[in-house]
């Protein structure tokens, strides 16, 4: 189904048509309305007249100005308006290319709709900053609201946060009290983080800080991550690298997988290649520093409570406990049973 019923293709034909040939070239070539759907630069197009760059962009704003103060524009109104309707219907404020991609998948449609939202009175641009993607707006108060509720809730995430879609859009909606009730929809609310460049969405779909190697992740061992805790319990290295493999479409050699797993401490090796998150509460070290560790968190325990105790940490053979307890040089066997560090 056609999410807007007019051509934009005919709409901005009868509307450059009011331009001079030079203008017309302008805008036609700056907008990108030729088949090629390419946007020309400032300098480019000065190139093909001999001018400078800004007495394109001068020729340009004229052009422009033009075609809003011409008749064609009013008689052209109902296009607008189904126009402003689909912007709010988005939410309000949305990222242009969300908008553009919306209206159409195709490119040059894409130009032509860019055009009529650049010319259009009650359309308004905001233009792409170090916090916020290009967007449009037709309710420049709302704007506002969600821009200032989304840098609350960036300062709300620390580095390491992952957070499930559920979660993040309950905490925004927090910072949007006072919103009419008819924005708050998920589909409108999960637009508006779009908005946002500080604050992303991995291929897992959870969400934290853009900057975060847990949102945007970039190497073997990032993905390696996701991948165990998505998993939610340890993994062997092979099962690990299909899984990069499969969830995420990247080559990830089981060497190579292994070899990232060793140098994070991000992991822990609880078993023959079995690989823990640290996160979880696992600690590095071999079955005899964790038996020391558990020891001096936990005071004295007899051999059963010690192999009980380990095997939550370690996938390894009660037998392997049981040996390492021998060493008299790190653990005491007392007359009640129960061992004890042998240095503190």
């Amino acid at each position: 189904m056609a999410v807007i019923t007019f051509k934009p293709k005919q709409i901005t034909k009868r509307l450059v048509s009011v331009l001079g040939d030079r203008p017309r070239f302008v805008v036609e070539h700056r907008f990108g309305l030729s088949p090629a759907a390419e946007r020309r630069t400032l300098e480019a197009i000065g190139g093909e007249y001999g001018i400078t760059r800004e007495r394109v962009r001068q020729i340009e704003n004229f052009a422009l100005s033009s075609i809003r103060r011409s008749e064609v524009m009013s008689k052209d109104k109902a296009a607008f308006d189904e126009l402003r309707q689909v912007l709010e219907s988005l939410g309000g404020v949305v990222a242009e290319r969300e908008l553009l991609e919306h209206v159409s998948k195709d490119p040059v449609t894409q130009n032509h709709v860019h055009l009529l939202l650049v010319i259009g009175d009650e359309f308004f641009k905001q233009k792409e900053n170090k916090e916020f993607v290009h967007r449009w707006t037709t309710n420049e108060a709302i704007s506002s609201v969600v821009e200032e509720s989304l840098k609350n809730l960036h300062k709300d995430l620390s580095r390491h946060d992952i957070v499930p879609e559920s979660e993040i859009i309950s905490n925004f909606l927090r910072h949007l009290s006072g919103l009419p009730d008819n924005y708050k929809q998920e589909e409108v609310l999960r637009r508006w983080l779009n908005l946002s460049r500080k604050i992303g969405r991995n291929p897992l779909g959870d969400w934290g800080l853009a900057s975060s190697s847990n949102i945007n992740a970039r190497g073997i061992r990032d993905f390696a991550f996701l991948v165990i805790r998505r998993h939610g319990s340890p993994m062997h290295f092979t099962e690990v690298s299909n899984a990069i493999e499969e969830v995420f479409g990247r080559k990830a050699h089981v060497a190579t997988c292994h070899n990232e797993l060793i140098k994070d401490n991000r992991f822990v090796l609880v078993g023959r290649g079995l690989y823990a998150l640290k996160e979880w509460g696992y600690e590095s070290g071999v079955v005899k520093d964790v038996i020391r560790n558990i020891l001096k968190l936990e005071g004295p325990m007899t051999r059963d409570e010690i192999i009980n105790r380990v095997l939550k940490e370690r996938y390894v053979k009660e037998n392997t406990i049981a040996v390492n307890l021998q060493d008299q040089s790190e653990f005491m066997k007392g007359p009640d049973g129960r061992y004890r560090a042998a240095r503190a």
